[in-house]
């Protein structure tokens, strides 16, 4: 066997074990529960699960930098639940995985940013600037549509630019690029150090709402273990209520992750912690995909039906 058949084919094994362990319920349930999120404050809501859970349940948080990350592990069985993007959701689910959404998460938290100094006051102004922004997330859909709304192509009136979020702030202050469009705490980061200015927020009440990310199951795990999905559900729901009527607990906590606390007061305006689910959210979540497939980012619509299951959410309403 030659190295490219040996390394085809061990990427074939290694696919064929992912889908054969995502068939099975994850183990385990007894005493840990193993949650995947990132350490922002608008994705914060697990590092308080426990607060929230009986005390022989252990939630063993465990934090990644990108929303794919989080999903593979959750279809691997080493994570219970996990946060994503809305739009990976809908990505994975056109995909045929056995993913569902079973909470919100966050809202809001995007923000386009140019430069302070840019003269710029209107999207319209854009034409024939360089924007940075992440392939693939919501805040490329968020970036199209903007441009979009204010009639420009992002294929021939802008350049788009791949910069990761951490180096947006940087190419901004050093003119490697014009804007950006990203999450927070990087705009208001870059408002508060000096070299950016938000020039809008990218949310459209007629279409995709606010709405930014979710936690979700395997479906195996709805099937074997419902009541361990139940019970993280209901976690989620009073964390984030109590953080929601806590914030200055919820700020400090998220300062810990690295950001300074009077960037997150500033930024908190801008974040929305969320975890009920209705017809309203999910007619955007539809609205969304509409987006992508136009964009050429999903081939064909996700099945919504499988994708969502609002039972977990209506039962943790009755005890909120």
């Amino acid at each position: 066997m030659n190295l490219f058949s040996y390394q085809l084919f061990r990427k074939f094994l290694t696919a064929f074990v992912l889908i054969i362990i995502a068939g099975f319920p994850t183990a385990g349930f007894a005493d840990e529960l193993r949650v995947g999120t990132w350490k922002t404050a608008q994705t914060i809501q697990p590092f308080f699960y426990q607060d929230f859970m009986p005390a022989e349940i252990k939630i063993d948080v465990r934090t990644f930098t990108n929303p794919a990350d989080q999903k593979t592990a959750l279809l691997a069985g080493s994570l219970v639940m996990a946060g994503t993007t809305l739009a990976h959701a809908i990505h994975s689910a056109s995909l045929g995985q056995p993913i569902v959404i079973v909470a919100a998460l966050c809202n809001r938290a995007s923000a386009l940013v140019v430069g302070s100094n840019s003269g710029i006051t209107s999207v319209a102004e854009l034409k024939g600037k360089t924007i940075g922004y992440v392939p693939g997330t919501m805040h490329e859909i968020l970036l199209r549509e903007t441009l979009r709304q204010n009639g420009l192509s992002a294929g021939s009136d802008v350049k788009l630019m791949r910069v990761d979020f951490f180096d947006m702030g940087i190419a901004l202050a050093r003119g490697n690029i014009d804007a950006f469009l990203s999450g927070e705490p990087f705009p208001t980061l870059a408002m508060v150090q000096g070299f950016g200015r938000i020039l809008t927020y990218p949310y459209f009440e007629d279409s995709v709402g606010t709405i930014n990310a979710a936690m979700i199951v395997n479906r195996s795990t709805i099937e074997h273990n419902p009541e361990v999905v139940q019970q993280l559900v209901s976690a989620h729901a009073a964390a984030t209520d109590w953080l929601n009527a806590n914030p200055q607990t919820w700020l400090q906590t998220a300062s810990e992750f690295g950001a300074q606390l009077a960037v997150l007061e500033q930024a908190a305006g801008n974040m929305e912690l969320t975890w009920d689910m209705d017809d309203t959210f999910i007619a955007q979540v539809r609205a969304l995909g509409k987006q992508m497939q136009a964009l050429g980012i999903i081939s064909r619509q996700p099945d919504y039906e499988q994708l969502f299951d609002l039972s977990f959410v209506r039962r943790a309403s009755i005890h909120q």
